[in-house]
């Protein structure tokens, strides 16, 4: 298949399909729930887990099923955080006994990390050019109060 990825239909929601192109009505619809933590996140890559699981539930862009990306995205993270914390203490560059200097392997490991960071990121809409083009919906004192007596409801539109 070849051009542009498809956009999933919550993020063309919350961008107001400015192209107006057709919606796909029969794209699954996960329920939007946090997965649970994978146990082989540890560290900075489990406090990012919790940090973004959150946001990403506030958006309503997260399912059950995005678990291993999401898991993805955070051992990029970690990964980020471990390399600039090792190239704080060791340098950028490296200088032999013979006087050759060559860039430190941290660089590349930095700098893959972020790319992976910064693409998985555009997935679910946590970029600043990704984030512009959604419109979120704040809940009004009126809402807060209806789900309040009244539990969640969900609106249906045609």
């Amino acid at each position: 298949m070849r051009g542009r990825k498809p956009k999933p239909s919550a993020i063309k929601k919350l961008e107001g399909n400015p192209g107006k192109r057709a919606v796909n009505k029969r794209e699954p619809k996960p329920a939007i729930e946090i997965p649970a933590c994978p146990t082989h996140l540890t560290g900075d890559a489990r406090q990012e887990w919790n940090r973004i699981t959150k946001e990403l539930q506030a958006m309503g862009l997260i399912a059950l099923a995005d678990r291993s990306v999401l898991a993805a995205y955070c051992t990029a993270y970690a990964d980020y955080v471990k390399a600039v914390k090792k190239l704080k203490t060791q340098g950028e560059v490296i200088t032999y006994e013979s006087g050759n200097v060559v860039q430190n392997p941290w660089v590349g490991i930095k700098n893959r990390a972020m790319e992976k960071l910064v693409k998985i990121a555009a997935e679910f809409g946590m970029t600043p050019s990704s984030r512009v083009r959604l419109q979120v919906e704040t809940p009004t004192e009126d809402d807060d109060m209806a789900s309040l007596l009244f539990g969640k409801k969900t609106k249906v539109t045609k």
